[in-house]
């Protein structure tokens, strides 16, 4: 029972180290089903303030009121996609070096490879578990932002 206890109480510190450090994420998907899903995930599970977009250009315009820590970003979107849409956002002042992590279908290593290339720092595959998707998130922005690092920083 004891165990049972600890190991409860571990998660709950971690989830609370997740969403502490890494804080606010924008979250940009077209499909409003898998849009739901990865919001209800990282707001419930991992403790995130998450703030939904449905489109690039939607992200856009909300980027800077929102002042996310980390951009979680489908490849795949109608009009402007997700690499479209991040070199449209590290135009605009401040957000030169905001991490993102691209969400995508495509997983072969030379798309992973050119993915990389435009500025992201991960990329995570479609379908995802809801249970693990804020762990994954998490794991990659502290592997990649550190606070001491400046260029992590929006």
């Amino acid at each position: 029972m004891r165990v049972v206890i600890a190991s409860f109480f571990q998660r709950i510190v971690e989830i609370l180290e997740m969403s502490s450090k890494l804080g606010r994420i924008m979250l940009v998907e077209d499909d409003p089903s898998l849009r739901l899903v990865a919001q209800i995930a990282l707001e419930r599970v991992g403790g995130f303030c998450v703030l939904a977009c449905s489109s690039g250009q939607a992200a856009l315009d909300s980027i800077v009121e929102f002042a996310p820590a980390l951009v979680l970003l489908d490849v795949m979107m109608p009009i402007l996609d997700g690499p479209a849409t991040l070199k449209q956002l590290r135009a605009l002042p401040g957000y030169k070096t905001l991490p993102v992590i691209y969400l995508t279908a495509k997983i072969r290593a030379t798309e992973i490879s050119d993915l990389m290339a435009t500025g992201a720092i991960g990329v995570l595959a479609k379908p995802f578990d809801p249970m693990t998707l804020s762990r994954s998130v998490a794991e990659l922005w502290n592997s990649q932002c550190r606070p001491a690092q400046l260029d992590c920083a929006p």
